[in-house]
């Protein structure tokens, strides 16, 4: 099957090989570039004690650059979303991980689960921006006291109408699929997609979450499906179905 990947670039590499080793063809399209806030980064741990939470891989590129400066915050309990976040905070060094299968939701939870990691402190929230509310909201439903700190942010990049006609019209396309709502919506606000709603009449939208979903256009959500769980392993097996 052909398959577009709306990942950024780094991120995406890793998915287009897992793509290319079940035999489909990937065809990547980054809709974002990310920024990163180096320096925000350093001073917020520095100026912190407690335990740290993260929500995507992209945070833990923006911790990279900092050297020998991170050392001192290996040892320091870290939360995070997903195998691929945890596998790249261990991959810098970080040696207290608890990961969540799930979302934002599902660490919030995770975390007050393990109050004993917060060291009555408050969390500091390494994030994006834009990002998904959900983690926030569930740390605040839970009475958790958070400090949130961008460390990076999403660039839009605008695909030539040359590159999307490739990707759709010159051939068709089985399955797009969605990590983030606001992913979604910049694919949906394209004037080409905008303008071609044929050229995608027989393909397939897979999200990542029912939050993601939502940002597709009511009259394409019949050719929506949606993760079980949100995870790329129950992402990649809707292709099965697609």
């Amino acid at each position: 099957m052909r398959v577009v990947v709306t990942r950024p670039r780094h991120s995406g590499e890793r998915t287009v090989r897992r793509l290319a080793q079940m035999g489909h063809e990937p065809l990547p399209l980054p809709l974002a570039e990310p920024i990163h806030h180096v320096k925000e980064a350093g001073r917020a741990l520095q100026e912190t004690q407690g335990a740290i939470a993260i929500t995507s891989a992209e945070a833990i590129r923006a911790l990279a650059p900092l050297g020998p400066d991170l050392k001192p915050h290996l040892a320091r309990p870290l939360f995070a979303v997903g195998k691929a976040t945890a596998k790249a905070a261990a991959g810098l060094g970080f040696g207290n991980i608890a990961m969540s299968e799930g979302g934002g939701t599902e660490l919030a939870a995770l975390i007050s689960s393990q109050p004993a990691g917060l060291n009555d402190e408050p969390l500091l929230y390494l994030a994006g921006f834009p990002r998904a509310a959900g983690f926030e909201a569930g740390l605040t439903e839970l009475h958790l006291p958070f400090r949130v700190v961008e460390c990076y942010r999403m660039r839009n990049i605008v695909p030539d109408d040359a590159v999307l006609r490739r990707l759709f019209a010159d051939a068709h396309a089985d399955a797009v699929l969605f990590y983030s709502h606001e992913t979604a919506k910049r694919f949906f606000s394209l004037p080409f997609v905008q303008h071609n709603p044929d050229d995608f009449a027989e393909t397939r939208f897979l999200c990542l979450s029912q939050a993601v979903a939502e940002a597709v256009p009511p009259p394409m959500r019949l050719q929506v499906d949606i993760a079980d769980m949100p995870n790329e392993d129950r992402l990649l097996a809707l292709l099965i179905h697609a």
